[in-house]
């Protein structure tokens, strides 16, 4: 049994895995993501800056779950995110659209299997070689 102090309030708990954080802060931070998505899909061209003060969720939460893809803004100028590689604005996750594809065929290059080789053509027998009779 691992038992750990929760990061966010303190409390004691049980630990099984994922984030240090205890099963009543976890629900607090699911209902304050339904709280902010509702939020995002009631008023178009919500900032995160108006959405954490609305809300009264934190903005670096609201960063959070845009990076993980939880949330998505209707514009790149609303999400306030930039693409890791490029800089470009996106309006969730970490890559833009290029980058991502970049990424992704990087990543499958990389684990491709390589070919076998061939294998060397043996040369026929029965060719230009000199034989001998045996004597009878």
């Amino acid at each position: 049994m691992d038992v750990r102090n929760c990061k966010k309030c303190g409390r004691i708990f049980n630990y099984v895995s994922g984030l240090p954080i205890c099963p009543q802060c976890q629900e607090k931070i699911e209902e304050d993501f339904q709280k902010v998505k509702e939020y995002i899909a009631s008023t178009p061209g919500a900032t995160v800056a108006s959405t954490a003060e609305a809300c009264e969720v934190e903005v670096g939460q609201i960063r959070q779950w845009l990076r993980e893809e939880r949330l998505t803004f209707t514009s790149a100028d609303g999400s306030d995110l930039t693409c890791e590689k490029c800089g470009k604005p996106i309006i969730s996750g970490k890559y833009c659209d290029t980058c991502r594809a970049e990424v992704s065929k990087g990543l499958s290059d990389a684990i491709r299997k390589p070919e076998a080789p061939k294998p060397e053509k043996k040369p026929e027998s029965g060719g230009n070689k000199m034989r001998f009779l045996g004597n009878r």
